[in-house]
């Protein structure tokens, strides 16, 4: 249920009221009895439920002043009323908001009154006759949010590597290259995206990569081949941010935090619109959107020194974003999506760019090796902002040989980041997906009372830099795919990487009498760390290649009478399409090349098809 703050105004020509009684008995002493009459006056009549804030409560005085100077009343009484909703606050809180909401308009310099809380009263009032003088309002933090968002203007502007400023249009895109374009029309010019072909669902479904119809929308579920995909995305993801080469501290925490927390909020209120809530018997809480949450409530609690920075603290973080049904994507945009989230820690916001440089290149490397290339969409807070960063800005687009699009935010809105960068690919469709990203922060460790001891003896509040360096573990498993599709666009077979395929090798015997000596294979390219099975059903040969092909398996050893007695194996490659025949020890040398560096774990189903439960997907 969405937590709204609700308001019946009534325009009066007179408002009149006493109260007759305490309702609650911990509310203060007011004058039991007495009449307190108000002319030309807005009365509010107010409910505030369970999950409202201060900045519900806020957003509230902002349309109850509107009102009031529509209506031209000379005044304004906030009058508690618990009859507007049965999910009431608990009067603790009703009473502190109805008070911040009684300063504020009264810093407003209008003329406030505020009728006592927790008191039967009785009341009188005349009521105007104009269209204006009974009106209702429901404010909740989500729609506020939304509103002030879709108000709030950005400009774009593309900054080209000898630092030439252009203004996106049709005619300037002209001279920049087709997947630069792409970025450009969806961000800027707001044209459509084409929707997500079946012919990409379909591999990731056969891959096991699924909706689970039993859970809410935007969740998925992982057969054994996907569950093994994700894992070694995930030990991946680990080791890329060792390359950063700065100490890191790998944590592990909760997914929800309370809303009451005034650091928790106030993120929140700041993240927007897609908050995944859930109430328990302790109050409201937020699902975690990123592990921001759990990692600044630790860094908090560290005794930081200058002498320890800059380092990095990363988890893998179950994530979650109420994104709009018909909006999810399956293996790219999720309700439930892992975050592998890295937060380096640096002094300040010269450390916090040298910082930034050294992820971006990573990041960059990181898409190269999937033959990928990453267009950037820039991010700036504030006009202010970009005149401050414009020259940094500029040496990124050199960095790249290629145009950047920056998007520079009016003021208003208080991002807890200066910079935001978004990796955008341009998908097999011609679509910009964003996967990685990195950010500046300069405003959470305040936020959180984040600190660190300088070398003078001070206490400061540290930078931190957000990334996920190869995105969340599900968009980088989309890139794989995404690489596949390509493939296959340009007449190659589809596959994925060595390293990240759930079977590297799969072992066929002709016949029985080859199957001594495909065991003997399987044993021994299993006891070096290799993911290989062996099709030992009574199927004919080509309808077990085909299998095999239909898996993406990179290589097929083909063991017949000829291999038998050779005592080598017959090797289809599938990246090249040939097929040799070599000695054991020579594909062991290539599996290995093919490995080297990257994460490996073993299969988690029977190694022999015979075995095997048949996984309708």
């Amino acid at each position: 249920m969405v937590s709204e703050l609700r308001v019946l105004a009534w325009h009066c020509e007179y408002f009149r009221y006493r109260p007759t009684k305490k309702a609650l008995k911990d509310v203060p002493d007011e004058n039991v009895g007495e009449w307190v009459r108000l002319d030309n006056v807005l009365v509010a009549l107010i409910t505030i439920e369970s999950e409202d804030d201060e900045f519900v409560a806020e957003c509230a005085i902002e349309e109850i002043t509107r009102m009031r100077n529509e209506v031209g009343a000379d005044r304004v009484l906030l009058y508690p009323y618990a009859h507007l909703s049965p999910d009431l606050a608990q009067p603790r809180l009703a009473m502190r908001l109805l008070e911040k909401m009684y300063r504020r308009l009264r810093s407003y310099n209008v003329e406030a009154h505020l009728a006592p809380f927790g008191y039967y009263k009785e009341f009188e009032a005349h009521v105007k006759g104009h269209p204006l003088a009974e009106r209702f309002r429901s404010i909740s933090r989500e729609e506020t949010a939304r509103e002030y968002r879709a108000g709030l203007r950005k400009s774009y502007i593309i900054i080209t590597p000898s630092g030439e400023e252009v203004s996106p249009s049709e005619d300037a895109l002209k001279k920049f290259g087709k997947d630069f374009g792409a970025l450009v029309r969806k961000e800027a010019l707001g044209v459509a995206l084409p929707e997500m072909k079946h012919e990409m669902i379909r591999y990731l479904r056969r891959f096991g990569f699924e909706w689970e119809a039993r859970s809410d929308h935007g969740h998925q579920r992982l057969s054994p081949y996907a569950a093994l995909i994700f894992d070694l995305v995930a030990e991946y993801a680990r080791s890329v941010c060792r390359r950063v080469n700065v100490p890191i501290y790998e944590v592990r925490g909760t997914a929800f935090f309370n809303m009451g927390d005034r650091a928790v909020r106030e993120h929140a209120e700041l993240y927007g619109d897609r908050l995944y809530k859930i109430r328990t018997d302790k109050g409201v809480f937020v699902l975690r959107y990123a592990a921001c949450h759990q990692q600044f409530s630790m860094l908090a609690d560290w005794s930081i020194s200058y002498k320890n920075m800059p380092f990095g603290v990363f988890e893998i973080a179950d994530s979650y974003r109420y994104e709009q049904s018909g909006e999810v994507e399956l293996s790219f945009r999720l309700r439930r999506f892992w975050m592998p989230d890295l937060h380096v820690i640096v002094a300040d916001e010269d450390e916090a760019w040298e910082m930034l440089f050294r992820i971006h290149n990573i990041i960059m490397d990181e898409a190269c090796k999937l033959g990928q290339t990453y267009e950037l969409l820039v991010n700036v807070a504030s006009p202010e902002h970009y005149d401050r960063c414009k020259n940094r800005i500029v040496k990124l687009a050199k960095s790249l040989g290629r145009p950047i699009l920056v998007a520079i935010y009016s003021p208003g809105l208080p991002y807890y980041w200066t910079i935001n960068i978004e990796y955008h690919i341009i998908d097999y469709l011609g679509r910009p997906r964003e996967i990685g990203t990195v950010q500046i922060d300069v405003g959470n460790a305040e936020r959180f009372g984040i600190t660190y001891v300088d070398a003078d003896g001070s206490r400061k509040h540290p930078v931190i830099i957000h990334t996920a360096i190869i995105g969340t573990i599900e968009r980088y498993i989309y890139m794989l795919f995404d690489s596949a599709m390509k493939r296959m666009r340009a007449g190659k077979k589809p596959m994925l990487p060595f390293w990240a395929s759930p079977i590297q090798v799969r072992v066929i015997p002709v016949d029985e009498s080859a199957m001594g000596y495909s065991r003997e294979i399987v044993n021994s390219l299993s006891s070096l760390r290799v993911r290989v099975d062996i099709d030992d059903t009574n199927r004919t040969l080509s309808r077990k290649i085909l299998d095999a092909e239909k898996e993406w398996v990179p290589y097929v050893v083909i063991v017949g009478k000829k291999e038998v007695e050779a005592r080598n194996v017959t090797v289809r490659i599938r990246s090249s399409g040939e097929q040799r025949t070599m000695r054991l020890e020579e594909l062991v040398e290539i599996l290995k090349r093919e490995q080297d560096g990257y994460p490996w774990r073993d299969i988690t189903i029977p190694r022999e098809l015979s075995r095997r439960i048949h996984i309708v997907v």
